[in-house]
């Protein structure tokens, strides 16, 4: 452990706030309390530890050792150098939330940009900053909704084909509640206009995911309009790439969309930190959670950037609060803001025809090996199904072997898909890796 203060300097401290030793500090703590004992390892130097944990580091396999087929709503996306460099700049690194805009304009900036960007990709109007990830941001869509009408409507239709975690963030939200979650158990070959027959007077949302968990893609601008007619509110969790070349959901009725952002210049990471996405129409803004920076002008006519709205919950009427989330996910909102700069919108539209593109010669491929077929004919973006005649774990494993990182085992959140893979590709898979996958399937079925 590095210590920076000298004994000197602890003496000195000690003896300003008045005690002789630091164990008096803790005088309040009963004594059988104080000071546990920890099953710790000997001390080592700085050097051993720093190699310690290099081995660690390097038993693992990462993505760039290995090619990746695993998605399932985390997605191996090539990051320019230049998000991680403007990143590491010290006044993004270190900066904490902007509480005094007259210190904090490039910080504020950088969120004015990315709300911006984000309500330019989904075709909302307003967009929050932010979220800590996918699932976090979709849970907080029921908050809203249930803000909105005020307690009165306690129904909430989520599709089947929402994303299993969110799903269960929802759900763990809103425990206690009295809320009602249904239509997750409806048939998962069905199109998301089967969901209609759920709604009725006492429904607040109802919640899809496009392209869906499964990757496919589907007109949802009939059941936004069965929606609304019901006079209840549409949700959209999107996933960010693919609205390169998609219809963006505020254009198809959409009264909110969340999503993960980690497709946008975040690292895979092990899992996190990501970033959650939410944007929604100017009309909910008030009972939207999180923070909004908007841009105005100084005393001096100059443009400025302001905390325009932010959660109350930090500061005086906590108890008017739609939700305890405040916290922006600052550096993440700036890998995502600096990522779609950096793209463009043809950039982004050219990452999303590769994605696929790609995906879609991958699927003609598999589904012409033995002991493979595609589950569904639906239209996709970048990720596809496959039924397999064999437990996917084994299959994983054989594909582990050849440093492949397979699909994701369907049957661990869908007990009727047991022997179903979702296989995800992205402009980070060539030919040959794909090429490769085939291959090796076909030997696993073979065998």
């Amino acid at each position: 452990m590095y210590i920076p203060h000298t004994e000197s300097e602890r003496e000195a401290m000690l003896s300003t706030i008045g005690v002789k030793q630091l164990e008096d500090l803790f005088s309040n703590i009963p004594s059988n309390k104080r000071f546990p004992q920890l099953n710790l390892p000997e001390a080592i130097t700085e050097m051993e530890i720093f190699s310690e944990i290099q081995d660690l580091a390097w038993a693992n396999n990462t993505t760039q050792d290995m090619a990746c087929f695993l998605g399932a709503g985390a997605y191996n996306h090539y990051i320019p150098a230049a998000v991680d460099s403007i990143l590491r700049r010290g006044e993004f690194y270190t900066a904490y939330t902007p509480y005094q805009p007259e210190i904090s304009q490039g910080t504020l900036q950088a969120i004015f940009d990315y709300q911006s960007l984000i309500t330019a990709l989904t075709g909302m109007e307003v967009s929050n900053a932010s979220h800590y990830d996918g699932a976090t941001a979709a849970a907080e869509a029921i908050t809203l909704a249930d803000a909105h009408f005020r307690g009165k409507r306690t129904k909430f239709i989520l599709s089947p084909t929402l994303h299993p975690q969110y799903r269960q963030t929802i759900r763990t939200y809103n425990q206690g509640t009295g809320f009602s979650f249904v239509g997750d158990d409806q048939d998962l070959s069905a199109a998301p206009d089967s969901l209609s027959s759920l709604i009725d007077e006492n429904t607040a949302l109802v919640f899809v995911q496009y392209p869906d968990f499964f990757g496919r893609i589907y007109d949802l601008s009939k059941l936004a309009n069965i929606v609304h007619e019901a006079g209840a509110l549409f949700a959209v969790a999107i996933n960010p790439i693919a609205l390169g070349m998609l219809t963006p959901p505020g254009e198809f009725g959409a009264d909110i969309v969340t999503g993960e952002g980690q497709p946008l210049g975040i690292p895979l990471s092990f899992g996190g930190p990501y970033l959650g996405l939410f944007t929604t129409r100017k009309e909910f803004v008030r009972k939207m959670a999180g923070r909004l920076v908007g841009e105005t002008t100084d005393s001096k006519g100059q443009r400025a950037y302001v905390l325009t709205l932010t959660a109350r919950e930090q500061h005086i009427r906590r108890e008017k609060a739609t939700s305890n989330i405040c916290t922006n996910q600052g550096l993440m909102t700036l890998a995502a803001a600096v990522y779609l700069s950096l793209l463009g919108k043809h950039g982004l539209r050219q990452v999303s025809e590769l994605c696929y593109h790609k995906a879609h010669y991958a699927a003609r491929q598999i589904d012409k090996v033995a002991g493979y077929k595609l589950w569904s004919n639906t239209p996709f973006f970048h990720e596809f199904v496959v039924r397999c005649d064999k437990p996917i774990d084994e299959i994983n494993e054989h594909l582990l072997e050849h440093n492949i990182l397979g699909g994701y085992d369907l049957g661990l959140d869908y007990p009727a898909m047991k022997n179903h893979m979702l296989i995800a590709v992205t402009e980070m898979n060539t030919k040959d890796e794909i090429d490769s996958l085939v291959e090796i399937l076909a030997e696993v079925s073979h065998d």
